[in-house]
């Protein structure tokens, strides 16, 4: 079974390569995982895909870390983790977002 992720990034976001980082990990131990990188580039592109900030994770159009109060354009995204408030998923959250596990 192929699950095809989308990272949605805009250019200084300061995160968006540790969220690459973390997918990199993930598509190395999950057969089937295909990881493509898409930056955004402008408010209008913003809007178009309904992007709630960098980084985002998107699997068959679907943002699997939305917050529908999120505001939508160019702006850094923050994800509650076990650590606390960062800048990306914990590894673990992406994996369970991603692969439906726990």
């Amino acid at each position: 079974m192929t699950i095809t992720v989308t990272l949605l990034y805009f250019d200084g976001c300061p995160n968006w390569q540790l969220a690459d980082e973390r997918l990199r990990v993930l598509a190395a131990e999950v057969p089937g995982l295909v990881v493509h990188r898409r930056l955004v580039a402008s408010a209008e592109e913003a809007e178009q895909l309904a992007f709630h900030g960098s980084p985002s994770f998107v699997v068959n159009g679907v943002d699997v870390f939305a917050d529908a109060d999120a505001p939508i354009g160019l702006s850094c995204r923050v994800y509650m983790t076990p650590e606390g408030l960062a800048g990306a998923p914990a590894l673990e959250q992406l994996r369970a977002a991603l692969t439906g596990t726990h």
